[in-house]
């Protein structure tokens, strides 16, 4: 059982360019979505995403968009942490959907400027901190947290003291067209858990978190504990989630963390407001919380964040960690006719609520049945 402190924390998303703005955001019931900023709006049918508002002018895209993030979130965690910028020695391990898929689409399509090593985030960690030990985890939704829980493991394993954990997405065109194909109705914003609910509509944004072996002598220092991470890959289907598979990965978490369900007080949701992922995530926690499923708050991030792949996980740890430390937990916004699977759930609703919570379970799920969940405690 691990008890790791997180001694550092940066993020940058549609609400906010740092933690401090994205939780005031979200207890505000702030969204970040906004009509198209970098692709044609008369192509698609959809015309809203929550995208991070960084470019020059209205559709004038640039190569490079995720590794700037990503640089930008390292650069707030390492700071916090009290690291500077020299990272040589210190493994950075970075969960992604599409890496810098967007700035390919830009070179072939628009003649940009882009070299292949451009694709590699760990080119630009080197450049920029002096990073060597570098790992790119593309697993879909779950990406950082499948991250987190290697850089737990290489903790636990001793082979390192201190390790820096990220996630970062920035919105493909090709991702777009696709989904904007698929969803002929398009959604008018992330209903997670509602009845309403029309699917889910992607976010950018990156997050990261510094993590450390032992505690450091600054106590006060110290955002929270990672107490355990689980994960799996049920396969089940290409793109439909199995309660069965999210079940056991919960479960895993549960006890890699040395915990039961009914001492979890907060869970931070996938919640990406699409019919099966809610209802397979709702079914899940079902069984594994039984005749506790009404103890915790259950809360998200996606309903003003939108869907940020690969950064979603770090971010809600991230969000977690804070809610825990404040006593203040975001609701999830526009859920106003809570869905079935959502029975007997404790969920925060459109306003936040001022509450003292310890432990906190965060669930991320991805495609093929990639599944990631992390328990985190509050720092004492």
């Amino acid at each position: 059982m691990s008890r790791l402190p997180v001694t550092g924390v940066g993020a940058v998303t549609s609400i906010g360019r740092d933690t401090d703005e994205i939780f005031a955001a979200l207890c505000a019931g702030r969204s970040g979505l906004h009509e198209l900023r970098g692709f044609n709006r008369d192509w698609y049918n959809a015309d809203h995403l929550y995208e991070v508002d960084n470019r020059t002018a209205p559709q004038a895209d640039t190569t490079g968009r995720a590794t700037a993030l990503l640089l930008e979130a390292v650069r707030q965690a390492a700071l916090d942490a009290g690291l500077g910028e020299d990272l040589s020695g210190i493994p950075v391990f970075v969960g992604t959907g599409l890496r810098e898929l967007r700035s390919l689409e830009l070179w072939w399509r628009d003649g940009q400027e882009f070299t292949p090593s451009q694709m590699h985030f760990g080119t630009a960690l080197r450049e920029r901190f002096g990073a060597q030990d570098t790992h790119t985890i593309s697993n879909a939704c779950s990406a950082s947290l499948y991250a987190l829980a290697l850089g737990v493991d290489l903790l636990e394993f001793q082979e390192t003291e201190t390790v820096i954990v990220a996630g970062v997405d920035v919105i493909t065109e090709s991702m777009f067209g696709l989904s904007d194909r698929l969803q002929l109705d398009p959604p008018d914003r992330v209903r997670p858990f509602d009845r309403n609910r029309k699917g889910t509509v992607m976010g950018e944004g990156a997050a990261a978190m510094v993590l450390r072996r032992e505690p450091p002598q600054d106590r006060a220092s110290i955002h929270g504990y990672v107490r355990g991470v689980g994960v799996n890959c049920d396969a089940f289907h290409a793109t439909a989630p199995d309660p069965r598979g999210i079940a056991a990965a919960i479960r895993d978490a549960h006890s890699r963390a040395g915990i039961k369900a009914e001492d979890v007080d907060l869970v931070m949701v996938h919640g990406t407001g699409t019919p099966l992922n809610d209802a397979a995530e709702g079914t899940a926690l079902a069984e594994v919380y039984g005749p506790h499923i009404g103890n915790p708050l259950m809360t998200g991030v996606k309903s003003m964040t939108g869907h940020t792949s690969g950064a979603s996980g770090v971010l809600s740890v991230l969000v977690a960690l804070r809610a825990m430390r404040e006593g203040r937990v975001p609701p999830i916004t526009g859920l106003d006719h809570p869905a079935a699977e959502a029975d007997g759930f404790r969920l925060v609703r459109n306003e936040y609520t001022d509450v003292r919570t310890t432990l906190a379970q965060v669930d991320a799920f991805g495609f093929g049945g990639i599944n990631a969940v992390a328990i985190v405690e509050a720092a004492q």
